[in-house]
């Protein structure tokens, strides 16, 4: 042992500090390690209660969930075959049901615009198992905002039938409204927007009672007022005007007209459709036989697609790759409004909302009237009235759910009444209806 004053115990004085500095040491290179690791697992968002940064999701293999929307496959707007993060149509996927709407009987409405009825469909059967007779030339069935009642637009008769989806019935006395050409409701499902196209209006009423609350005169420079879709936001809505040959946006936030475009003297826009990414809106033009595309935003005309004669109605496939563009197939026989048609070459064009090109064409063999419908709720069959036909058409999409549209085709059609008009297939996959025959969001 070293005793007190000897060389010895400097030397165990200076040992001892040596290594007390070499443990601090130590202790300091181990904290900063852990710092280190505590930093690496925290951006990463594993091995800690935060929540994640918020990014677009990616598809896994078992598909989109509610928190978890798929991006469509391609369109970003730009046509340029990159992805987008937005799918306006992610809640509307295949086998997307509702618990409102999982058990109403898969059926199919039809409104025979010359007989004043609705023939119901059982889209097993591919039968005609029930005829309603409603009102004065019904044109459209619409599903409501909250997807409980189904309202056949009686036009002529300035009513509206309610039939309950879950019966496949009427439902109870027609409501009295007037002109109801088409009948759509905001994204907020504050209101319903009756398309009174006779007399140059939307009506902004109750959506369940149809009370009016506001009438938005669009002129005659918007004649003929039919069809209209939504922007993603809700803020503002776009209409075609069939018989000025212009389009209309309308500010939905104060209910009133932002400003027209014109599509030329002798066009005739039909109904309207927004992309999955929500930028470019697709305008069917019967007179142009095609397709206009528009900036919404901009409000401005950027391309054309043409398809075939007499281009009408339009509808996304179930997995937001594809739109299914009814071409009635008749030639105008006079460029005085209502422009005239005459003619059975329909069929149907499919675009890729990827490269806004025709990716597959539906002949119907014999000829045909392709007019208003939709896809049914697992995207495989896409269901059309034949206006000038008589009869309804039913399309197989092609491959799993319609993701190959090359091998689609018209798998059989189905006399119905005259004049059929804007069916409705139900049920639909989808949060809410926008109306017509089945926008879901």
């Amino acid at each position: 042992m070293a005793v007190r004053g000897s060389p010895n115990r400097h030397r165990d004085v200076h040992a001892f500090r040596q290594r007390g500095l070499l443990m601090v040491a130590a202790v300091v290179a181990l904290l900063v390690a852990l710092a280190v690791i505590v930093l690496i697992v925290s951006s990463d968002g594993r091995g800690t209660n935060a929540e994640a940064p918020h990014s677009p999701a990616t598809a896994s293999s078992s598909g989109p969930t509610p928190h978890q929307p798929a991006s469509p496959a391609d369109a970003d707007g730009d046509g340029d075959g990159t992805l987008s993060a937005v799918d306006v149509y992610a809640h509307a996927r295949a086998g997307m049901l509702s618990p409102i709407v999982k058990t109403d009987p898969s059926l199919v409405y039809v409104p025979n615009l010359a007989d004043g009825t609705v023939s119901v469909i059982d889209q097993q059967s591919l039968r005609v198992v029930a005829t309603y007779r409603t009102g004065r030339a019904p044109q459209h069935v619409v599903p409501s905002w909250d997807l409980r009642t189904l309202w056949v637009n009686n036009n002529l008769g300035n009513s509206l039938s309610p039939i309950d989806p879950r019966t496949g019935r009427l439902a109870g006395p027609a409501v009295p409204v007037t002109d109801p050409y088409n009948l759509y409701f905001t994204p907020d499902g504050a209101n319903a927007m009756v398309i009174a196209e006779a007399i140059h209006r939307i009506d902004f009423r109750d959506p369940h009672t149809f009370a009016l609350r506001h009438s938005l005169d669009v002129g005659s420079l918007c004649a003929g007022v039919n069809h209209v879709d939504f922007s993603p936001d809700g803020t503002y809505a776009i209409a075609t005007c069939e018989f000025a040959g212009r389009l209309v946006k309308i500010d939905l936030v104060h209910q009133r007209v932002l400003g027209y475009l014109d599509l030329g003297r002798t066009a005739a826009p039909q109904d309207i459709k927004l992309e999955p990414a929500g930028r470019v809106w697709y305008v069917a033009d019967m007179n142009a036989g095609g397709v206009d595309l528009i900036d919404g935003d901009a409000f401005t005309k950027i391309g054309f697609v043409p398809t075939g004669p007499e281009a009408h109605g339009m509808y996304p496939s179930r997995d937001s790759r594809h739109l299914y563009v009814a071409n009635r197939g008749g030639m105008m026989t006079s460029g005085m409004v209502p422009f005239p048609h005459n003619g059975d070459h329909g069929s149907v064009s499919v675009i890729s909302f990827a490269t806004r090109k025709i990716v597959a064409a539906w002949p119907i063999p014999g000829g045909g009237t392709p007019d208003m419908g939709n896809v049914n709720a697992d995207g495989t069959r896409l269901w059309l009235s034949g206006r000038r036909s008589n009869v309804v058409y039913v399309f197989d999409t092609g491959g799993k759910g319609g993701s190959d549209p090359t091998t689609g085709r018209l798998l059989t059609e189905i006399p119905v009444g005259h004049e059929p008009h804007g069916l409705a297939v139900w049920p639909q996959p989808g949060r809410y209806s926008l109306g017509h025959t089945g926008i879901m969001r």
